[in-house]
């Protein structure tokens, strides 16, 4: 995937595949710190140990007429070739929780792509669902939009 926009978006299709009425999404960047983390949590079935413990591999997935699951390994593999990690929490019932973090000036760091347009267009396909998105830069709230609050988003540039 070209930008991280992409990898939210295929992150958050499954979200909503899994039931999700809400999805929080938050890019929180510490320069000092040298790290931008990702945050997307939902609150939809969650995934049960056995799952949760296949989601990396390529070849695991859960949508039957389909071969490959290439989200969250994809996620997973721009985290590692940018110096960061990636961390999954999910239970049945509970949703899921990923948290990548990323090395800001790493020089495989992809771009972030347009993900206020992206959360946009998922909540203008799925208005029954709630998006909370968040962009931060240290201390600074860069972009705040929630879609049942607000129809435009809060940017402070």
């Amino acid at each position: 995937m070209e930008d991280f926009s992409l990898h939210l978006l295929d992150i958050a299709e499954n979200a909503l595949t899994a039931g999700a009425s809400r999805i929080e999404i938050r890019i929180i960047e510490k320069v000092e710190e040298n790290v931008m983390r990702i945050e997307i949590k939902d609150n939809g079935c969650g995934m049960d140990e056995q799952t949760a413990k296949q989601v990396l591999d390529p070849f695991y997935t859960t949508k039957p007429n389909k071969r490959v699951g290439l989200g969250l390994p994809l996620l997973a593999q721009a985290a590692r070739e940018a110096g960061g990690d990636i961390e999954i929490q999910t239970a049945p019932g509970k949703g899921v929780e990923i948290h990548a973090t990323f090395q800001l000036n790493h020089p495989d760091l992809k771009p972030l792509g347009d993900v206020i347009e992206t959360v946009g267009t998922l909540a203008c396909t799925h208005p029954q669902v709630q998006f909370i998105f968040e962009h931060r830069q240290d201390d600074e709230i860069i972009c705040r939009w929630n879609n049942t609050e607000s129809t435009n988003p809060t940017r402070t540039e």
